[in-house]
This record gives C-alpha cells, structure tokens and sequence, in this order.
C-alpha cells in the first residue's frame, strides 16, 4: 500500500523526454469506486520565481509507468496523453 505521503516526495518523469515535471500536490480520485483516476502536478498558489503561477499538471492514472522507489515514470506528450502504446509502431526496417 502506497501513502500519500510516501509518493508526494517522489519526483515526476516524463518517459518521452526524461523531464522532471515536478511532485504531486493533489490526487483525484472516485469516491464511487475509492481509486486514483488521476494526480495533479503543481499549479498550487505559490508564485514562481518570475512572477508566475505554476502550470497545473494533470496526469491519468493510466498514464503512470512506474513507481520506483525515488520516482514515478509517466508518459506525458505537452498535455496530449495516450492510453495506448506511447513508442511508435516498428516499421519493419532491420537496419
């Protein structure tokens, strides 16, 4: 069993280019089924350095990878996820 506190100190890692994304700070979950559907990346209300509010990350749970013991692998594509194969199809070239 995971705790909340256990995988908010994990660092988010986008497998499509290996960027940090940043930690959970908030999970989305069904309260008819009792599961995670999602987890939010950022977008608190604390300011950037710049000025800026931090871009909220919404990752599916179908979209998390792996959980390894000091981070989470997620497959990520600058807001445009996939719930199926996220590696392009082998086009048959032995080359």
């Amino acid at each position: 069993m995971l705790k909340i506190s256990d995988i908010q100190s994990k660092d988010i890692v986008n497998l499509a280019d290996g960027r940090l994304l940043g930690h959970i700070s908030d999970l989305d979950i069904n309260l008819n089924t009792g599961r995670v559907e999602a987890f939010v990346i950022g977008g608190g209300k604390m300011m950037s350095f710049f000025g800026k509010q931090e871009q909220e990350i919404v990752i599916p749970w179908n979209n998390v990878v792996k959980i390894g013991s000091d981070v989470i692998l997620v497959r990520y594509n600058d807001g445009n996820f996939t719930d199926s194969h996220y590696l392009p199809q082998n086009s048959g070239d032995t080359t």
